[in-house]
């Protein structure tokens, strides 16, 4: 061997190992890096509107509606009227006629008395009512809210006057005798055959066999109050538009479906025969 190589090797063998020549070890994975666990946020749900006592009576009729006639009712006894009321009846004529669609409550006891078929007018439709009126000889039903008088025995039998509490709406009730009487033909089997219940000249007519009882509970200053999602009536009315009211009537806009939707407004008529 030559002397120069002798050299290189005792060179190279004296120098320290250089970093990037010293045996390297495995690779590693780098260190894990702490986190903290962030739990997904829960959607926020709007709150939920209140459950009115009578929904839970009635749990087969529009809230919206039981909510309404509950809020019409209170601004009544503020101005005054009704202020001993105990009872409370709410027809829905959205609803078609061979329906139930009448509900009394005793608003003391907290109970749900009945739940009953009313006639609507001839002049409001056929299964369905679509026209109200105020008007004399219109026989159409009137909407709004009404407190009841005292009784008497007149053509139809034991009937119940009503005073219409809305201007323009219903107030001329009285004149028109417009009151709460039986009937034969508020017949739920008949109707079944004719496709719509039998019709009053304006009267919300109730079953012959229940008229007197429901009449005794609903005589001498309970309230009636009488429903259909005409817009013209629910704008106006004073006793919709008073805070409570208007609560109930915000609900019965934002959340209206089925029939309450696509239900076509009609405009109450000013001033038939009962």
């Amino acid at each position: 061997m030559k002397p120069t190589r002798y050299l290189l090797l005792a060179v190279a063998a004296l120098l320290p190992a250089a970093p990037g020549l010293s045996a390297r070890k495995p690779s590693q994975s780098p260190s894990p890096v702490n986190t903290v666990p962030i739990a997904a946020s829960a959607p926020v749900e709007a709150a939920p509107t209140p459950v009115s006592p009578l929904t839970r009576m009635a749990p087969s009729a529009d809230p919206k509606v039981l909510r309404l006639a509950q809020a019409a009712m209170q601004c009544a006894q503020a101005g005054g009227m009704g202020v001993d009321a105990r009872r409370l009846a709410v027809i829905d004529y959205s609803r078609p006629s061979l329906l139930p669609r009448l509900w009394v409550f005793d608003l003391v006891a907290g109970k749900l008395l009945h739940e009953e078929v009313v006639a609507h007018g001839q002049g409001s439709g056929e299964n369905l009512a679509t026209r109200f009126s105020n008007r004399n000889g219109s026989h159409q039903s009137s909407l709004g809210l009404f407190v009841t008088r005292d009784t008497y025995q007149g053509r139809n039998g034991y009937s119940l006057r009503m005073h219409g509490l809305e201007p323009g709406v219903n107030d001329a009730a009285m004149a028109r005798a417009i009151v709460m009487h039986g009937a034969d033909y508020v017949n739920p089997a008949a109707g079944q055959r004719m496709g719509r219940l039998g019709r009053s000249w304006g009267c919300p007519a109730v079953r012959s066999a229940i008229a007197r009882p429901i009449i005794d509970l609903l005589k001498n200053g309970q309230f009636v109050f009488s429903y259909y999602p005409d817009q013209a009536w629910l704008a106006r009315s004073a006793l919709l538009n008073c805070p409570a009211a208007k609560l109930a009537k915000q609900a019965i806009n934002k959340h209206a479906i089925g029939k309450h939707a696509i239900a076509k407004p009609t405009t109450v008529a000013h001033g038939a025969s009962g």
